[in-house]
């Protein structure tokens, strides 16, 4: 599939090119309320509400479950190095962050939607639900240097730790800052 430039989906602006390192976000799809929503159309700075309103946990939270857990890091890393390479991620009770530079042709969202449509279907298998469990959109920026790139990486590692779920980033069991210590 050919990466597209600049491009639209159902709302948001997305970059896609293979020679530009990604920072994605997606979330569960009662992640955030319906007052929630139009609080952040209203709002100056949306991504960072967006974030923060995401760090309290809200909704079901069915990424809490060890098992929906495990089940999105498998998806993550089972094209590690082979449609994209892995920098960092963490899955939250309610969103994932990923920072993955794609390799190929792979276009982002292709390789987003294979991940959401793989472990929706499983995941809605393993809690005996059906329904939409993702939001259909997903947030993206693309890195712009180094600088930015170890921004990003700290924000993945150090969610957990922001949004009080452990004291140290290494603690965190669904994410790539255990394998980096402490």
């Amino acid at each position: 599939m050919a990466n597209k430039g600049w491009h639209s989906r159902n709302y948001l602006p997305h970059f896609d090119s293979p020679e530009v390192t990604q920072f994605v976000t997606f979330r569960l799809a009662d992640s955030l309320p319906r007052q929630v929503l139009d609080r952040l159309q209203r709002a100056e700075r949306p991504e960072t509400l967006r974030h923060a309103f995401l760090d309290q946990g809200l909704g079901a939270c069915w990424l809490r479950s060890e098992s929906v857990a495990r089940l999105v890091e498998g998806a993550l890393l089972q094209f590690d190095e082979i449609r994209y390479h892995l920098h960092a991620w963490t899955i939250m009770p309610n969103h994932v962050h990923v920072l993955f530079s794609m390799k190929n042709d792979a276009s982002l969202g292709t390789i987003v939607g294979s991940w959401k449509r793989f472990t929706a279907r499983k995941a809605n298998e393993r809690i005996g639900r059906t329904g939409i469990f993702w939001q259909t959109e997903y947030w993206d920026r693309f890195i712009r240097n180094k600088a930015h790139f170890h921004a990003a990486e700290h924000y993945i590692d150090d969610n957990p730790v922001k949004a009080g779920l452990v004291a140290e980033a290494h603690l965190w069991p669904y994410g790539s800052a255990r394998f980096k210590g402490t």
